[in-house]
């Protein structure tokens, strides 16, 4: 049979436009019986359309259903209801949740029967529901965390009242939030104002102001306060705001008088160098003429000078060579802090083998075995490595060797320091001595005759930290003394 275009029309409608919207749809008639079963009320409740045409709409054991029907009871809403929700059983018997509207149906003015259509919303209402609890639980929580926070505030405002350091707070914005009492007593209360205008009277913040660094940690600075013309020890603190926001703690000490002290140190520890140098270049040139005149005297007079004579001469020679390297030893120890740091790396064998080469004698009298490793370079001036490796190798030499003893030097190198190590076989040095033998004039109870003037090792230690090394003393395996100096790679 061929269908006319009014009669496409009305197909469409029912069977196409009806069956496919995205709701739920059915349709009642005046006693309620349901005589239209759309796809979607099929798919949310379960039941099929022939399962539920023809039966009575309480079918759905709508829980409201059960209170009056808002479709045709009185006192209902005004039609069409909007927006009304409604809980329902599925064939399966799950309760679930619908958001629906309701309307008549009319003929010619006439109620026929009604239309409802919906859409289940039980997940959007359970997610709804959580959402609710969890604001309700996290606005506890904030509520808890705020109350903390100003206990943790009122008692931090009252320790830095009690505190006779000045100390302050300033907001994200650099405005003081908070003065203490000694504080205040210097400048007033500013709260409001910026903290750069009233602490340093700037017009603008300050070119280093440390804000932006404190969230990793605190900050110390020294800063000069233009109010009281003193010097302070500034250490800058995050801390939380009344809302949990970060602010800056800054907790002032005066140092004024420390920094006044370290000044004078410095300034007479430079005119005791000063003077130290002085007086060893003053003192070396007399005693040179005297170790001269003695050499002189034993080759003219040597034949007549005999027996005590000749002994009290080559006495007189010893103490002037003694006194010759004391003075250069003070020489060396108090230039050591005045060496310019160098970006040239040093051949450190090329140094060992020019010591080895100055103190043959000394070595190859003693018959030492002196074995050297590959070392790494340093920066370090040579004439300071030179006197470093000297003393370390003398050391071990006159006081770590029998005759015909060993003395070992070897190296290594890693991502981060460089280190020398000397090492000797010797009678070691007691224990309860070796935290005092980088002191000057100190010599090890082992020491017995041998030459020395204490000042060696106080020489190395003052090399290596003036550039930012450390020196250790070891035991010797089996017995002696090792000795390592490291520095950091530069």
């Amino acid at each position: 049979m061929t269908l006319n275009k009014g009669q496409l029309l009305e197909a469409l409608s029912k069977d196409l436009i009806l069956a496919t919207i995205p709701s739920g749809l059915f349709l009642v008639d005046e006693k309620r019986h349901v005589v239209y079963w759309n796809r979607e009320a099929e798919r949310i409740t379960g039941y099929s359309s022939a399962e539920i045409v023809s039966q009575h709409c309480s079918i759905l054991e709508g829980i409201e259903c059960g209170r009056g029907c808002s479709l045709y009871d009185s006192g209902t809403p005004e039609k069409p209801v909007i927006g009304a929700k409604c809980h329902i059983r599925t064939k399966a018997g799950q309760k679930i949740i619908i958001n629906k509207n309701i309307d008549f149906l009319r003929l010619n003015g006439e109620v026929v029967g009604g239309i409802e259509t919906f859409v289940d919303v039980t997940s959007h209402n359970q997610l709804e529901e959580k959402l609710r609890i969890h604001n309700e639980q996290l606005e506890d929580a904030v509520k808890v965390r705020t109350s903390e926070l100003q206990e943790e505030r009122t008692q931090l405002r009252s320790i830095l009242d009690g505190m006779t350091d000045m100390a302050y707070i300033v907001t994200a914005d650099l405005r003081i939030d908070f003065f203490n009492k000694a504080m205040e007593s210097v400048y007033g209360a500013k709260r409001g104002q910026k903290c750069y205008a009233v602490i340093h009277e700037r017009e603008t913040p300050c070119q280093n102001c440390p804000w932006g660094k404190i969230i990793t940690g605190a900050i110390v600075e020294e800063r000069g306060f233009k109010k009281n013309n003193r010097t302070f020890e500034v250490i800058h603190s995050p801390v939380h705001g009344p809302r949990g926001e970060i602010q800056k703690l800054a907790v002032c000490r005066d140092i004024s008088e420390r920094k006044e002290a370290a000044e004078k140190l410095m300034e007479v520890n430079r005119q005791l160098d000063s003077f130290a140098h002085t007086v060893s270049h003053d003192l070396r040139s007399p005693l040179t003429g005297v170790a001269c005149y003695t050499e002189l005297i034993k080759e003219k007079y040597g034949e007549t000078l005999k027996g005590d004579g000749m002994e009290m001469l080559e006495a007189v020679e010893a103490q002037a060579k003694r006194m010759l390297h004391i003075i250069e030893d003070m020489l060396c120890f108090s230039t050591a802090d005045h060496m310019e740091l160098t970006n040239i790396p040093v051949n450190t064998n090329e140094i060992v083998r020019q010591v080895l080469l100055d103190n043959r004698f000394e070595t190859e009298g003693k018959d030492v075995l002196i074995a050297v490793s590959d070392l790494p370079t340093l920066k370090v001036p040579e004439t300071l490595l030179y006197e470093m490796i000297s003393n370390l190798l003398l050391n071990a030499v006159r006081y770590g060797c029998e005759h015909g003893g060993k003395v070992e030097i070897c190296g290594c190198s890693d991502e981060t320091h460089k280190s020398i190590t000397v090492v000797d076989h010797g009678p070691g040095i007691p224990e309860q001595e070796r935290k005092s033998v980088f002191d000057v004039f100190v010599r090890g109870s082992t020491a017995g005759s041998s030459q020395g003037t204490g000042i060696g090792l106080a020489t190395v230690a003052k090399i290596v930290a003036r550039f930012n090394g450390k020196v250790l003393l070891e035991e010797t395996p089996g017995g002696g003394c090792t000795f390592k100096v490291a520095f950091p790679v530069v």
